[in-house]
Parts: structure tokens; sequence; C-alpha cells
């Protein structure tokens, strides 16, 4: 949506769009970087600014013709599209589109491709959101992840900003042979002199970045810095550790369970590492985790020893394995965050000696003791469906609907988003403060009792939506 400017505050503007971007021919290669949505949207708002190369320059001709090109900062978003007729971009379940605007052509650009774009806000921030598009009337393009970050996660003036290790190298016992990677994270306000609490993180490296940083997708760090800084969480600790690598360790039993379960189902080394270490529902992986990578951990800072001071999440498999690691060690690991779990038979029957598969954790919780932990489950409608193991979103339903019957103290977060990072990490702010909760740093253990929101709310119940009616 265009928006009326002064002219003092064009210029000042054009100024400051040629200082980024560069004009002319002269500097065709200072324009080819990606922009966020703020700037895109600050050139649509400036006469004669070259708009069409910064499009198409910040997304892929790919995504410009496929109707997935976006970009978001917050509530503010962009959109991008090629196509012959005048589309309408149409923002969750909205009834009718907006109209899109067209791009303007430059002396340089493409001829007969015909750019549109659309600057919009988004509400509420911290939620997943949907888009698509109508071209002459027929649905086309879009997503249905479209996360719009609140302000929590993204840098704040003033808030002190904690410090990533450089990657800390460790080989399992174990897992004989088995290479693995971590980083750790301490918050600005760490004192050795009082213990602190700790968080662990599955498949980490793809959480230890800033939503500023290239290449980021959850903004974590920046979540935990706030929250902290807000006293809305404890002071903690964070350990970001990778799946390992088995590759230089072929005689071990490890390697030949690791590589025969690849053999079977296709998948490389590194994956089915990931899968044995995630997906299996066993004590392992706990002994590994606590034994070897937080005793290290703890050899160099102050930890809290209680579970309650604990915490631990994970994605897809990583999700799980969160789950498996508080409910094996409920004295280790109190509070969990799963998105996307894959409480499925990815594992099942792969090891003589583990009965029970992910998919058998709805049972689990139904026939087994009690166990003192706290856990928020996310998942989406539109998420897996693997003929050899199952389905996920269903999967998370059953654990919803199986910690609830039996008394936990549990949240799940459905929506209709796929097997990605996106609805997770739009929500973690409200994750994190729901998880922590009544923390008291006096205290070393609570039972945790159902949020009586929750326990007002009846059972989940599953309609069929992606059936013809016929």
């Amino acid at each position: 949506m265009k928006m009326g400017l002064k002219s003092s505050t064009k210029l000042v503007l054009w100024c400051v769009l040629l200082t980024l971007i560069g004009a002319g021919p002269a500097n065709a290669q200072a324009a080819a970087k990606k922009m966020t949505a703020p700037e895109l949207i600050q050139l649509t708002r400036a006469k004669d600014a070259p708009l069409e190369g910064a499009i198409r320059e910040t997304f892929g001709e790919k995504e410009l013709k496929e109707g997935t090109a976006w970009a978001g900062y917050g509530p503010d978003f962009f959109f991008a599209l090629q196509a012959e007729a005048m589309p309408s971009l149409v923002i969750d379940d909205s009834p009718t589109g907006m109209a899109m605007e067209p791009v303007p052509v430059s002396k340089a650009g493409t001829a007969g491709a015909k750019l549109w774009y659309a600057a919009v806000r988004i509400d509420p921030v911290g939620k997943l959101h949907a888009f698509h598009y109508l071209v002459d009337g027929k649905p086309f393009g879009g997503r249905l992840d479209l996360p719009a970050y609140g302000p929590l996660s993204y840098v704040r003036p003033g808030v002190p900003q904690g410090r990533l290790s450089d990657k800390i190298a460790h080989v399992s016992k174990v897992y004989e042979g088995m290479k693995s990677n971590y980083w750790i994270y301490v918050p600005a306000e760490y004192d050795a002199k009082t213990p602190a609490a700790l968080m662990v993180f599955q498949d980490g490296e793809g959480y230890a970045k800033r939503v500023e940083e290239p290449g980021a997708e959850h903004g974590i760090l920046n979540v935990i810095d706030n929250l902290i800084a807000e006293k809305k969480i404890p002071v903690m600790i964070c350990v970001f550790i990778n799946p390992g690598d088995i590759t230089d360790a072929p005689g071990t039993a490890t390697y030949k369970g690791i590589k025969a379960h690849a053999d079977r189902t296709g998948r490389t080394l590194p994956d089915a590492t990931r899968s044995t270490l995630y997906d299996t529902v066993s004590d392992k992986y706990d002994t590994y985790l606590v034994g070897e990578i937080l005793a290290d951990v703890g050899a160099q800072y102050n930890l809290r020893k209680d579970a309650y001071s604990r915490a631990i999440t994970g994605l897809s498999s990583g999700g799980i394995c969160s789950f498996n690691a508080a409910w094996q060690e409920p004295d280790q690991f109190s509070r969990v965050i799963s998105w996307i779990g894959s409480f499925t038979a990815i594992q099942w029957r792969e090891r003589p000696d583990v009965i029970d598969g992910g998919q058998d954790y709805p049972e689990k919780i139904r026939r087994e003791a009690h166990r003192n932990i706290r856990v928020w489950l996310q998942d989406g409608s539109n998420d897996l469906e693997v003929p050899n193991w199952g389905s996920w979103p269903l999967a998370n339903l059953k654990m919803a609907n199986a910690l609830k019957g039996f008394g936990y103290d549990f949240h799940l977060s459905f929506g209709k988003g796929t097997h990605n990072a996106s609805h997770g990490a739009a929500e973690f702010p409200e994750e994190m403060v729901w998880l922590w909760r009544g923390y008291d740093a006096a205290k070393t253990e609570e039972t945790y009792v159902m949020d009586p929101a929750e326990k007002a709310l009846p059972y989940f119940r599953v309609a069929v939506v992606n059936r013809s009616a016929e």
C-alpha cells in the first residue's frame, strides 16, 4: 500500500536508498543484495526507486513465478509475484483478496515480464499465518508457513547480549567413536557464583543464530536475551548440540547398527545417525547427553542440577528426542518443548533390545507411572504422512489427548502448517514464558499440575478436511 511522504522526507529517504543499493549502471553490483522487508517497503514509497531490480535480486526467478516470494520483519511484509493478469493477495482465511500494485519497469527491466507487489501489515505477531494469490479468480502459489515474529524475537536496544562459544568437538564413549559438535550460550547476566538454569537444543546449530543473521530461521538467541532481561525466564546456560557423525568409527557396534538402518531405509549415514540418536525410545541418548556433554559443560559453568531448572527442546526427530529425554530421566529434565515432534514408528524394532517405538508414546503415557514434566507440543494439520512411519499430525493429537487424560501440565499449539520450524519459532517467546511460568530460583522442585485454562477445555477431536464431500 503506497503512503504519501513530504518532499524533504523523500529526498532524505532517496539518499539513504542510493547509499544502500546504488543507482544506475555504474552501481549495478551494489544493487545485487537481498533486501529486507522494511527496505523493500521503503523503495515502494520513493519515486523512481529501482524497485524492480531490488525485487529480482532479493527473490529468485523461480520464487517469483511460483508465487512463493515474500519477506517479513515483525508485522511488516512484502510480497512479489510475476504474472500476466493483476493478482490479488489473500492472507489467512480472508474471503477476499487485496489487489496488488504493478512494479514500475526500469529501462533495464525484463521485457514482457510483469511484476506485482504488495506491502502489508499482518497481525497478530508471534503467530503463524498463511497466504496465497488469486489470479484470474483462481488460487495460485502461496505457503502455509508464514511466521510473523514479535518484538521479543529481535535484538532490542539496551538489552545485553549473551556470548556464543566457538564450536566444541566431542568424541563419545556411549556411542563408540561418534564425533559431535556443540555450542554453549552464556547470557550476559550469568554470574559464576550463582548456579544457572539449563536448556538443551537438539539440532543445535540451526537454532544458534539471531534472526537478523543470514540464514537464521528462529531468532532463539534474541528471545532468550530479551526474556532474561524482562525476568520472565531465569538466567540460563544454553547448549546447542548437533547430531553426531559415526563415519570414522566403522568397526564399532554403533556404526554397524546405524549402517544397517541406513541400508534398509535408503538414508544417508548422517541422517541415519540422527534418527538412531533421536528417534530411539530408550535411555541411551540421555546417558550420552547427561553423562558426557552436560558433564563437560558443568565442568566449565556453574549449572543447577535439579530437573526443576532444566529444559530440553527440539523439532521433528529432535522433538521426540526431547520428550524421550524427560520421560526417561525426569530427574534430569522436567520442561519440554517439541516442535512437529516425530511420535511415529521411525526406529520401531530397529534394535532387538528396544521394544517400543515413538508411535507407542501415547500408550506409554497411559500405562506407565506419571512423570513430573511440563510439555509444550506444536504441530500442524499439513505435517507429514509417511506410509512406513505414520502421521505426524495424528500422532501429536494422540499425544495431547493422552497427556490431558492423565493430568499432565501440557499445551498443544495446533495450526495448519507443514513440517518446518516456522510455527514453533514464531511462538517461541510465548512457549518459553509458558514453560518457565512460576519459576522460583529459591526452589528445587515443583509438582506440575494442569493449567486450569487447559483443564476446562475438551479433548481434541479430528475433522476430515482433505477429502471431497462426495
